[in-house]
C-alpha cells in the first residue's frame, strides 16, 4: 500500500526553526515534496527534491529559509524550516511523484498522485 508518513510539526517562535521528515513506503517515487495549507487558502508549493534531474525547486515564499533534502535509497525527504515566520503556519503535506519526468520538478498539485496525511506546523508571533 502506498503510504506516505509525515512528522516534526509542532509550535516554534517567529524566527525559530522546524526539520519536517516524510518517508515513503509502497511503492517508489521519482520526485518528492511538501506543500502547505493555510486555513481559507490554497494548497501552495513549498519544496520539492527530484531524484532523475538531481535537482530542488523551491517556492518564492520559502527560497533562502527553507532546505529540503531527500534520500532515493530510503525514500525520505526532509524540511529544514529556519527563520519562520508567522505566515508560514499551515498544515504541511508530504507528496510523491511516481511518473518518470526528466528535468522538471514539479510544483503544481497535480503533479503528484501520493500524499501523506499532513503535519502541523504553528508559529506565534
Amino acid at each position: 500500500q502506498a503510504q506516505l508518513v509525515e512528522s516534526g510539526g509542532g509550535l516554534v517562535q517567529a524566527g525559530g526553526s522546524l526539520r519536517l521528515s516524510c518517508e515513503a513506503s509502497g511503492f517508489s517515487a521519482y520526485t518528492m515534496g511538501w506543500f502547505r495549507q493555510a486555513p481559507g487558502k490554497v494548497r501552495e508549493f513549498v519544496a520539492a527534491v527530484s531524484w532523475t534531474s538531481r535537482s530542488t525547486a523551491y517556492g518564492d515564499s520559502v527560497k533562502d529559509r527553507f532546505t529540503i533534502a531527500g534520500d532515493s535509497v530510503k525514500k525520505t525527504v526532509s524540511l529544514q524550516m529556519n527563520s519562520l515566520k508567522p505566515e508560514d503556519a499551515a498544515v504541511y503535506v508530504c507528496a510523491a511523484d511516481t511518473s518518470y519526468r526528466w528535468g522538471v520538478v514539479g510544483q503544481r498539485t497535480d503533479q503528484y498522485d501520493v500524499w501523506g496525511q499532513g503535519t502541523q506546523v504553528a508559529v506565534s508571533s
